[in-house]
């Protein structure tokens, strides 16, 4: 084979190989009869709580074991189509095989890379902020369009949206939202997301100067059941109000909104999409949330750091720059991972921004230095 196709085989190697590793493959088989064994005691659902959490490690090992296989095969199948057309001189088949091993070592890094999530909340839902900062009208605008990059990218996920909050701007836009975003590792991916994200365009309000907005983005674990966290009701302040909105059908017509203050951090959670009763229990899984991500920050210095970047949404630490005016240009300063497709980028198209995050944190590196230096 030409060096080129045996270095697409490599990297998919390199991949499997690790992802080998991650999930145990040598009692992978072993662990899966035990999860079924388990799954078929008539007294599993007895306690739901425990049967849950129990299907869902055995749907992550079964993903898990037939994502490596799928992959494994579709390697194999490929290489045999090249030798396979090497051999009758068939141009077309090695094309088209050679295009399907591109394409499978893309997927065989992203793979590797949510093999690394393996962090305590790293597979758990998770409650997505986002906050206008300086600019006004300006800045609940590119609020807006921050929601509806995130929304876009949960959908091309497979993962379901739940708006929880949302303030809407006095002119245009949103002063705030915030929902539960919930599917297999969200937290894991959007955990990298947390801070001040900053925009420059030509502004769309008549004033056809160009413009720089400001938002603050905070992603937080949703907290399950295996994880206590204590909340003294003496530290906390419960009110009711009527929720507010843009009009319409959903607009609430009773004092259901629920907003829940923790005195001793200053935390200020809010649900008013629901009824009063599953406001309350809304709001208070949000906010053990926030106080589980305050511990992680505490027992963990590097995850301090980043959490603290987020600074002020006006002229603290950005994380990443969307520039559409004088050029096109999306940035994270943290990675140096760019792209001219900011279209895309604002359309949902965020995994490239996440994993060069999360390969960082895993290697002390962008996975463009680590490529570098192969």
């Amino acid at each position: 084979m030409r060096a080129e196709i045996q270095k697409h085989v490599d990297a998919i190697d390199k991949s499997l190989a690790l992802l080998r590793e991650r999930m145990g493959w040598e009692t992978a088989e072993h662990r899966m009869e035990e999860f079924n064994a388990m799954t078929e005691d008539p007294d599993l659902w007895n306690d739901p709580e425990r049967a849950q959490k129990l299907m869902r490690e055995r749907q992550s090992l079964l993903d898990a074991m037939n994502s490596y296989k799928s992959m494994d095969q579709e390697k194999q199948d490929s290489v045999d189509l090249i030798e396979l057309g090497e051999m009758e001189d068939d141009a077309e088949v090695v094309a088209e095989a050679e295009q399907t091993l591109e394409a499978l070592v893309e997927r065989a890094a992203k793979a590797e890379l949510e093999a690394l999530l393996s962090g305590e909340t790293d597979a758990n839902d998770a409650f997505l902020e986002i906050k206008s900062g300086a600019g006004g009208t300006e800045a609940c605008d590119w609020a807006s369009m921050l929601a509806r990059m995130y929304v876009r990218w949960a959908e091309k996920r497979g993962y379901s949206v739940e708006l929880q909050e949302e303030t809407p701007g006095t002119e245009a836009g949103i002063k705030s939202v915030t929902y539960q975003i919930k599917g297999h590792n969200a937290y894991g991916w959007l955990k990298s997301e947390s801070g001040t994200h900053r925009l420059v365009r030509i502004s769309p309000f008549g004033k056809g100067t160009r413009e720089t907005s400001f938002a603050a983005v905070g992603a937080y674990p949703v907290i399950d059941d295996n994880i206590v966290i204590e909340v003294n009701p003496a530290d906390i302040r419960i009110d009711t109000y009527r929720s507010s909105g843009a009009g319409g059908q959903h607009v609430n017509t009773t004092d259901s909104a629920v907003r829940i203050t923790h005195h001793p951090t200053g935390i200020v959670v809010t649900s008013s999409e629901k009824s009063q009763h599953q406001n309350r229990d809304i709001a208070m899984k949000a906010l053990k949330s926030r106080l589980y991500q305050l511990e992680l920050d505490k027992r963990n210095a590097e995850v301090n750091a980043l959490h603290e970047a987020k600074g002020d949404a006006a002229w603290g630490t950005q994380i990443r720059s969307y520039v559409l005016q004088p050029y096109q240009m999306v940035k994270d300063l943290r990675t140096g991972h760019e792209t001219a497709d900011t279209s895309g980028v604002l359309d949902g198209d965020l995994d490239g921004f996440m994993a060069s995050v999360l390969a960082q944190n895993v290697a002390g590196k962008s996975r463009a230095d680590a490529n570098a230096e192969e």
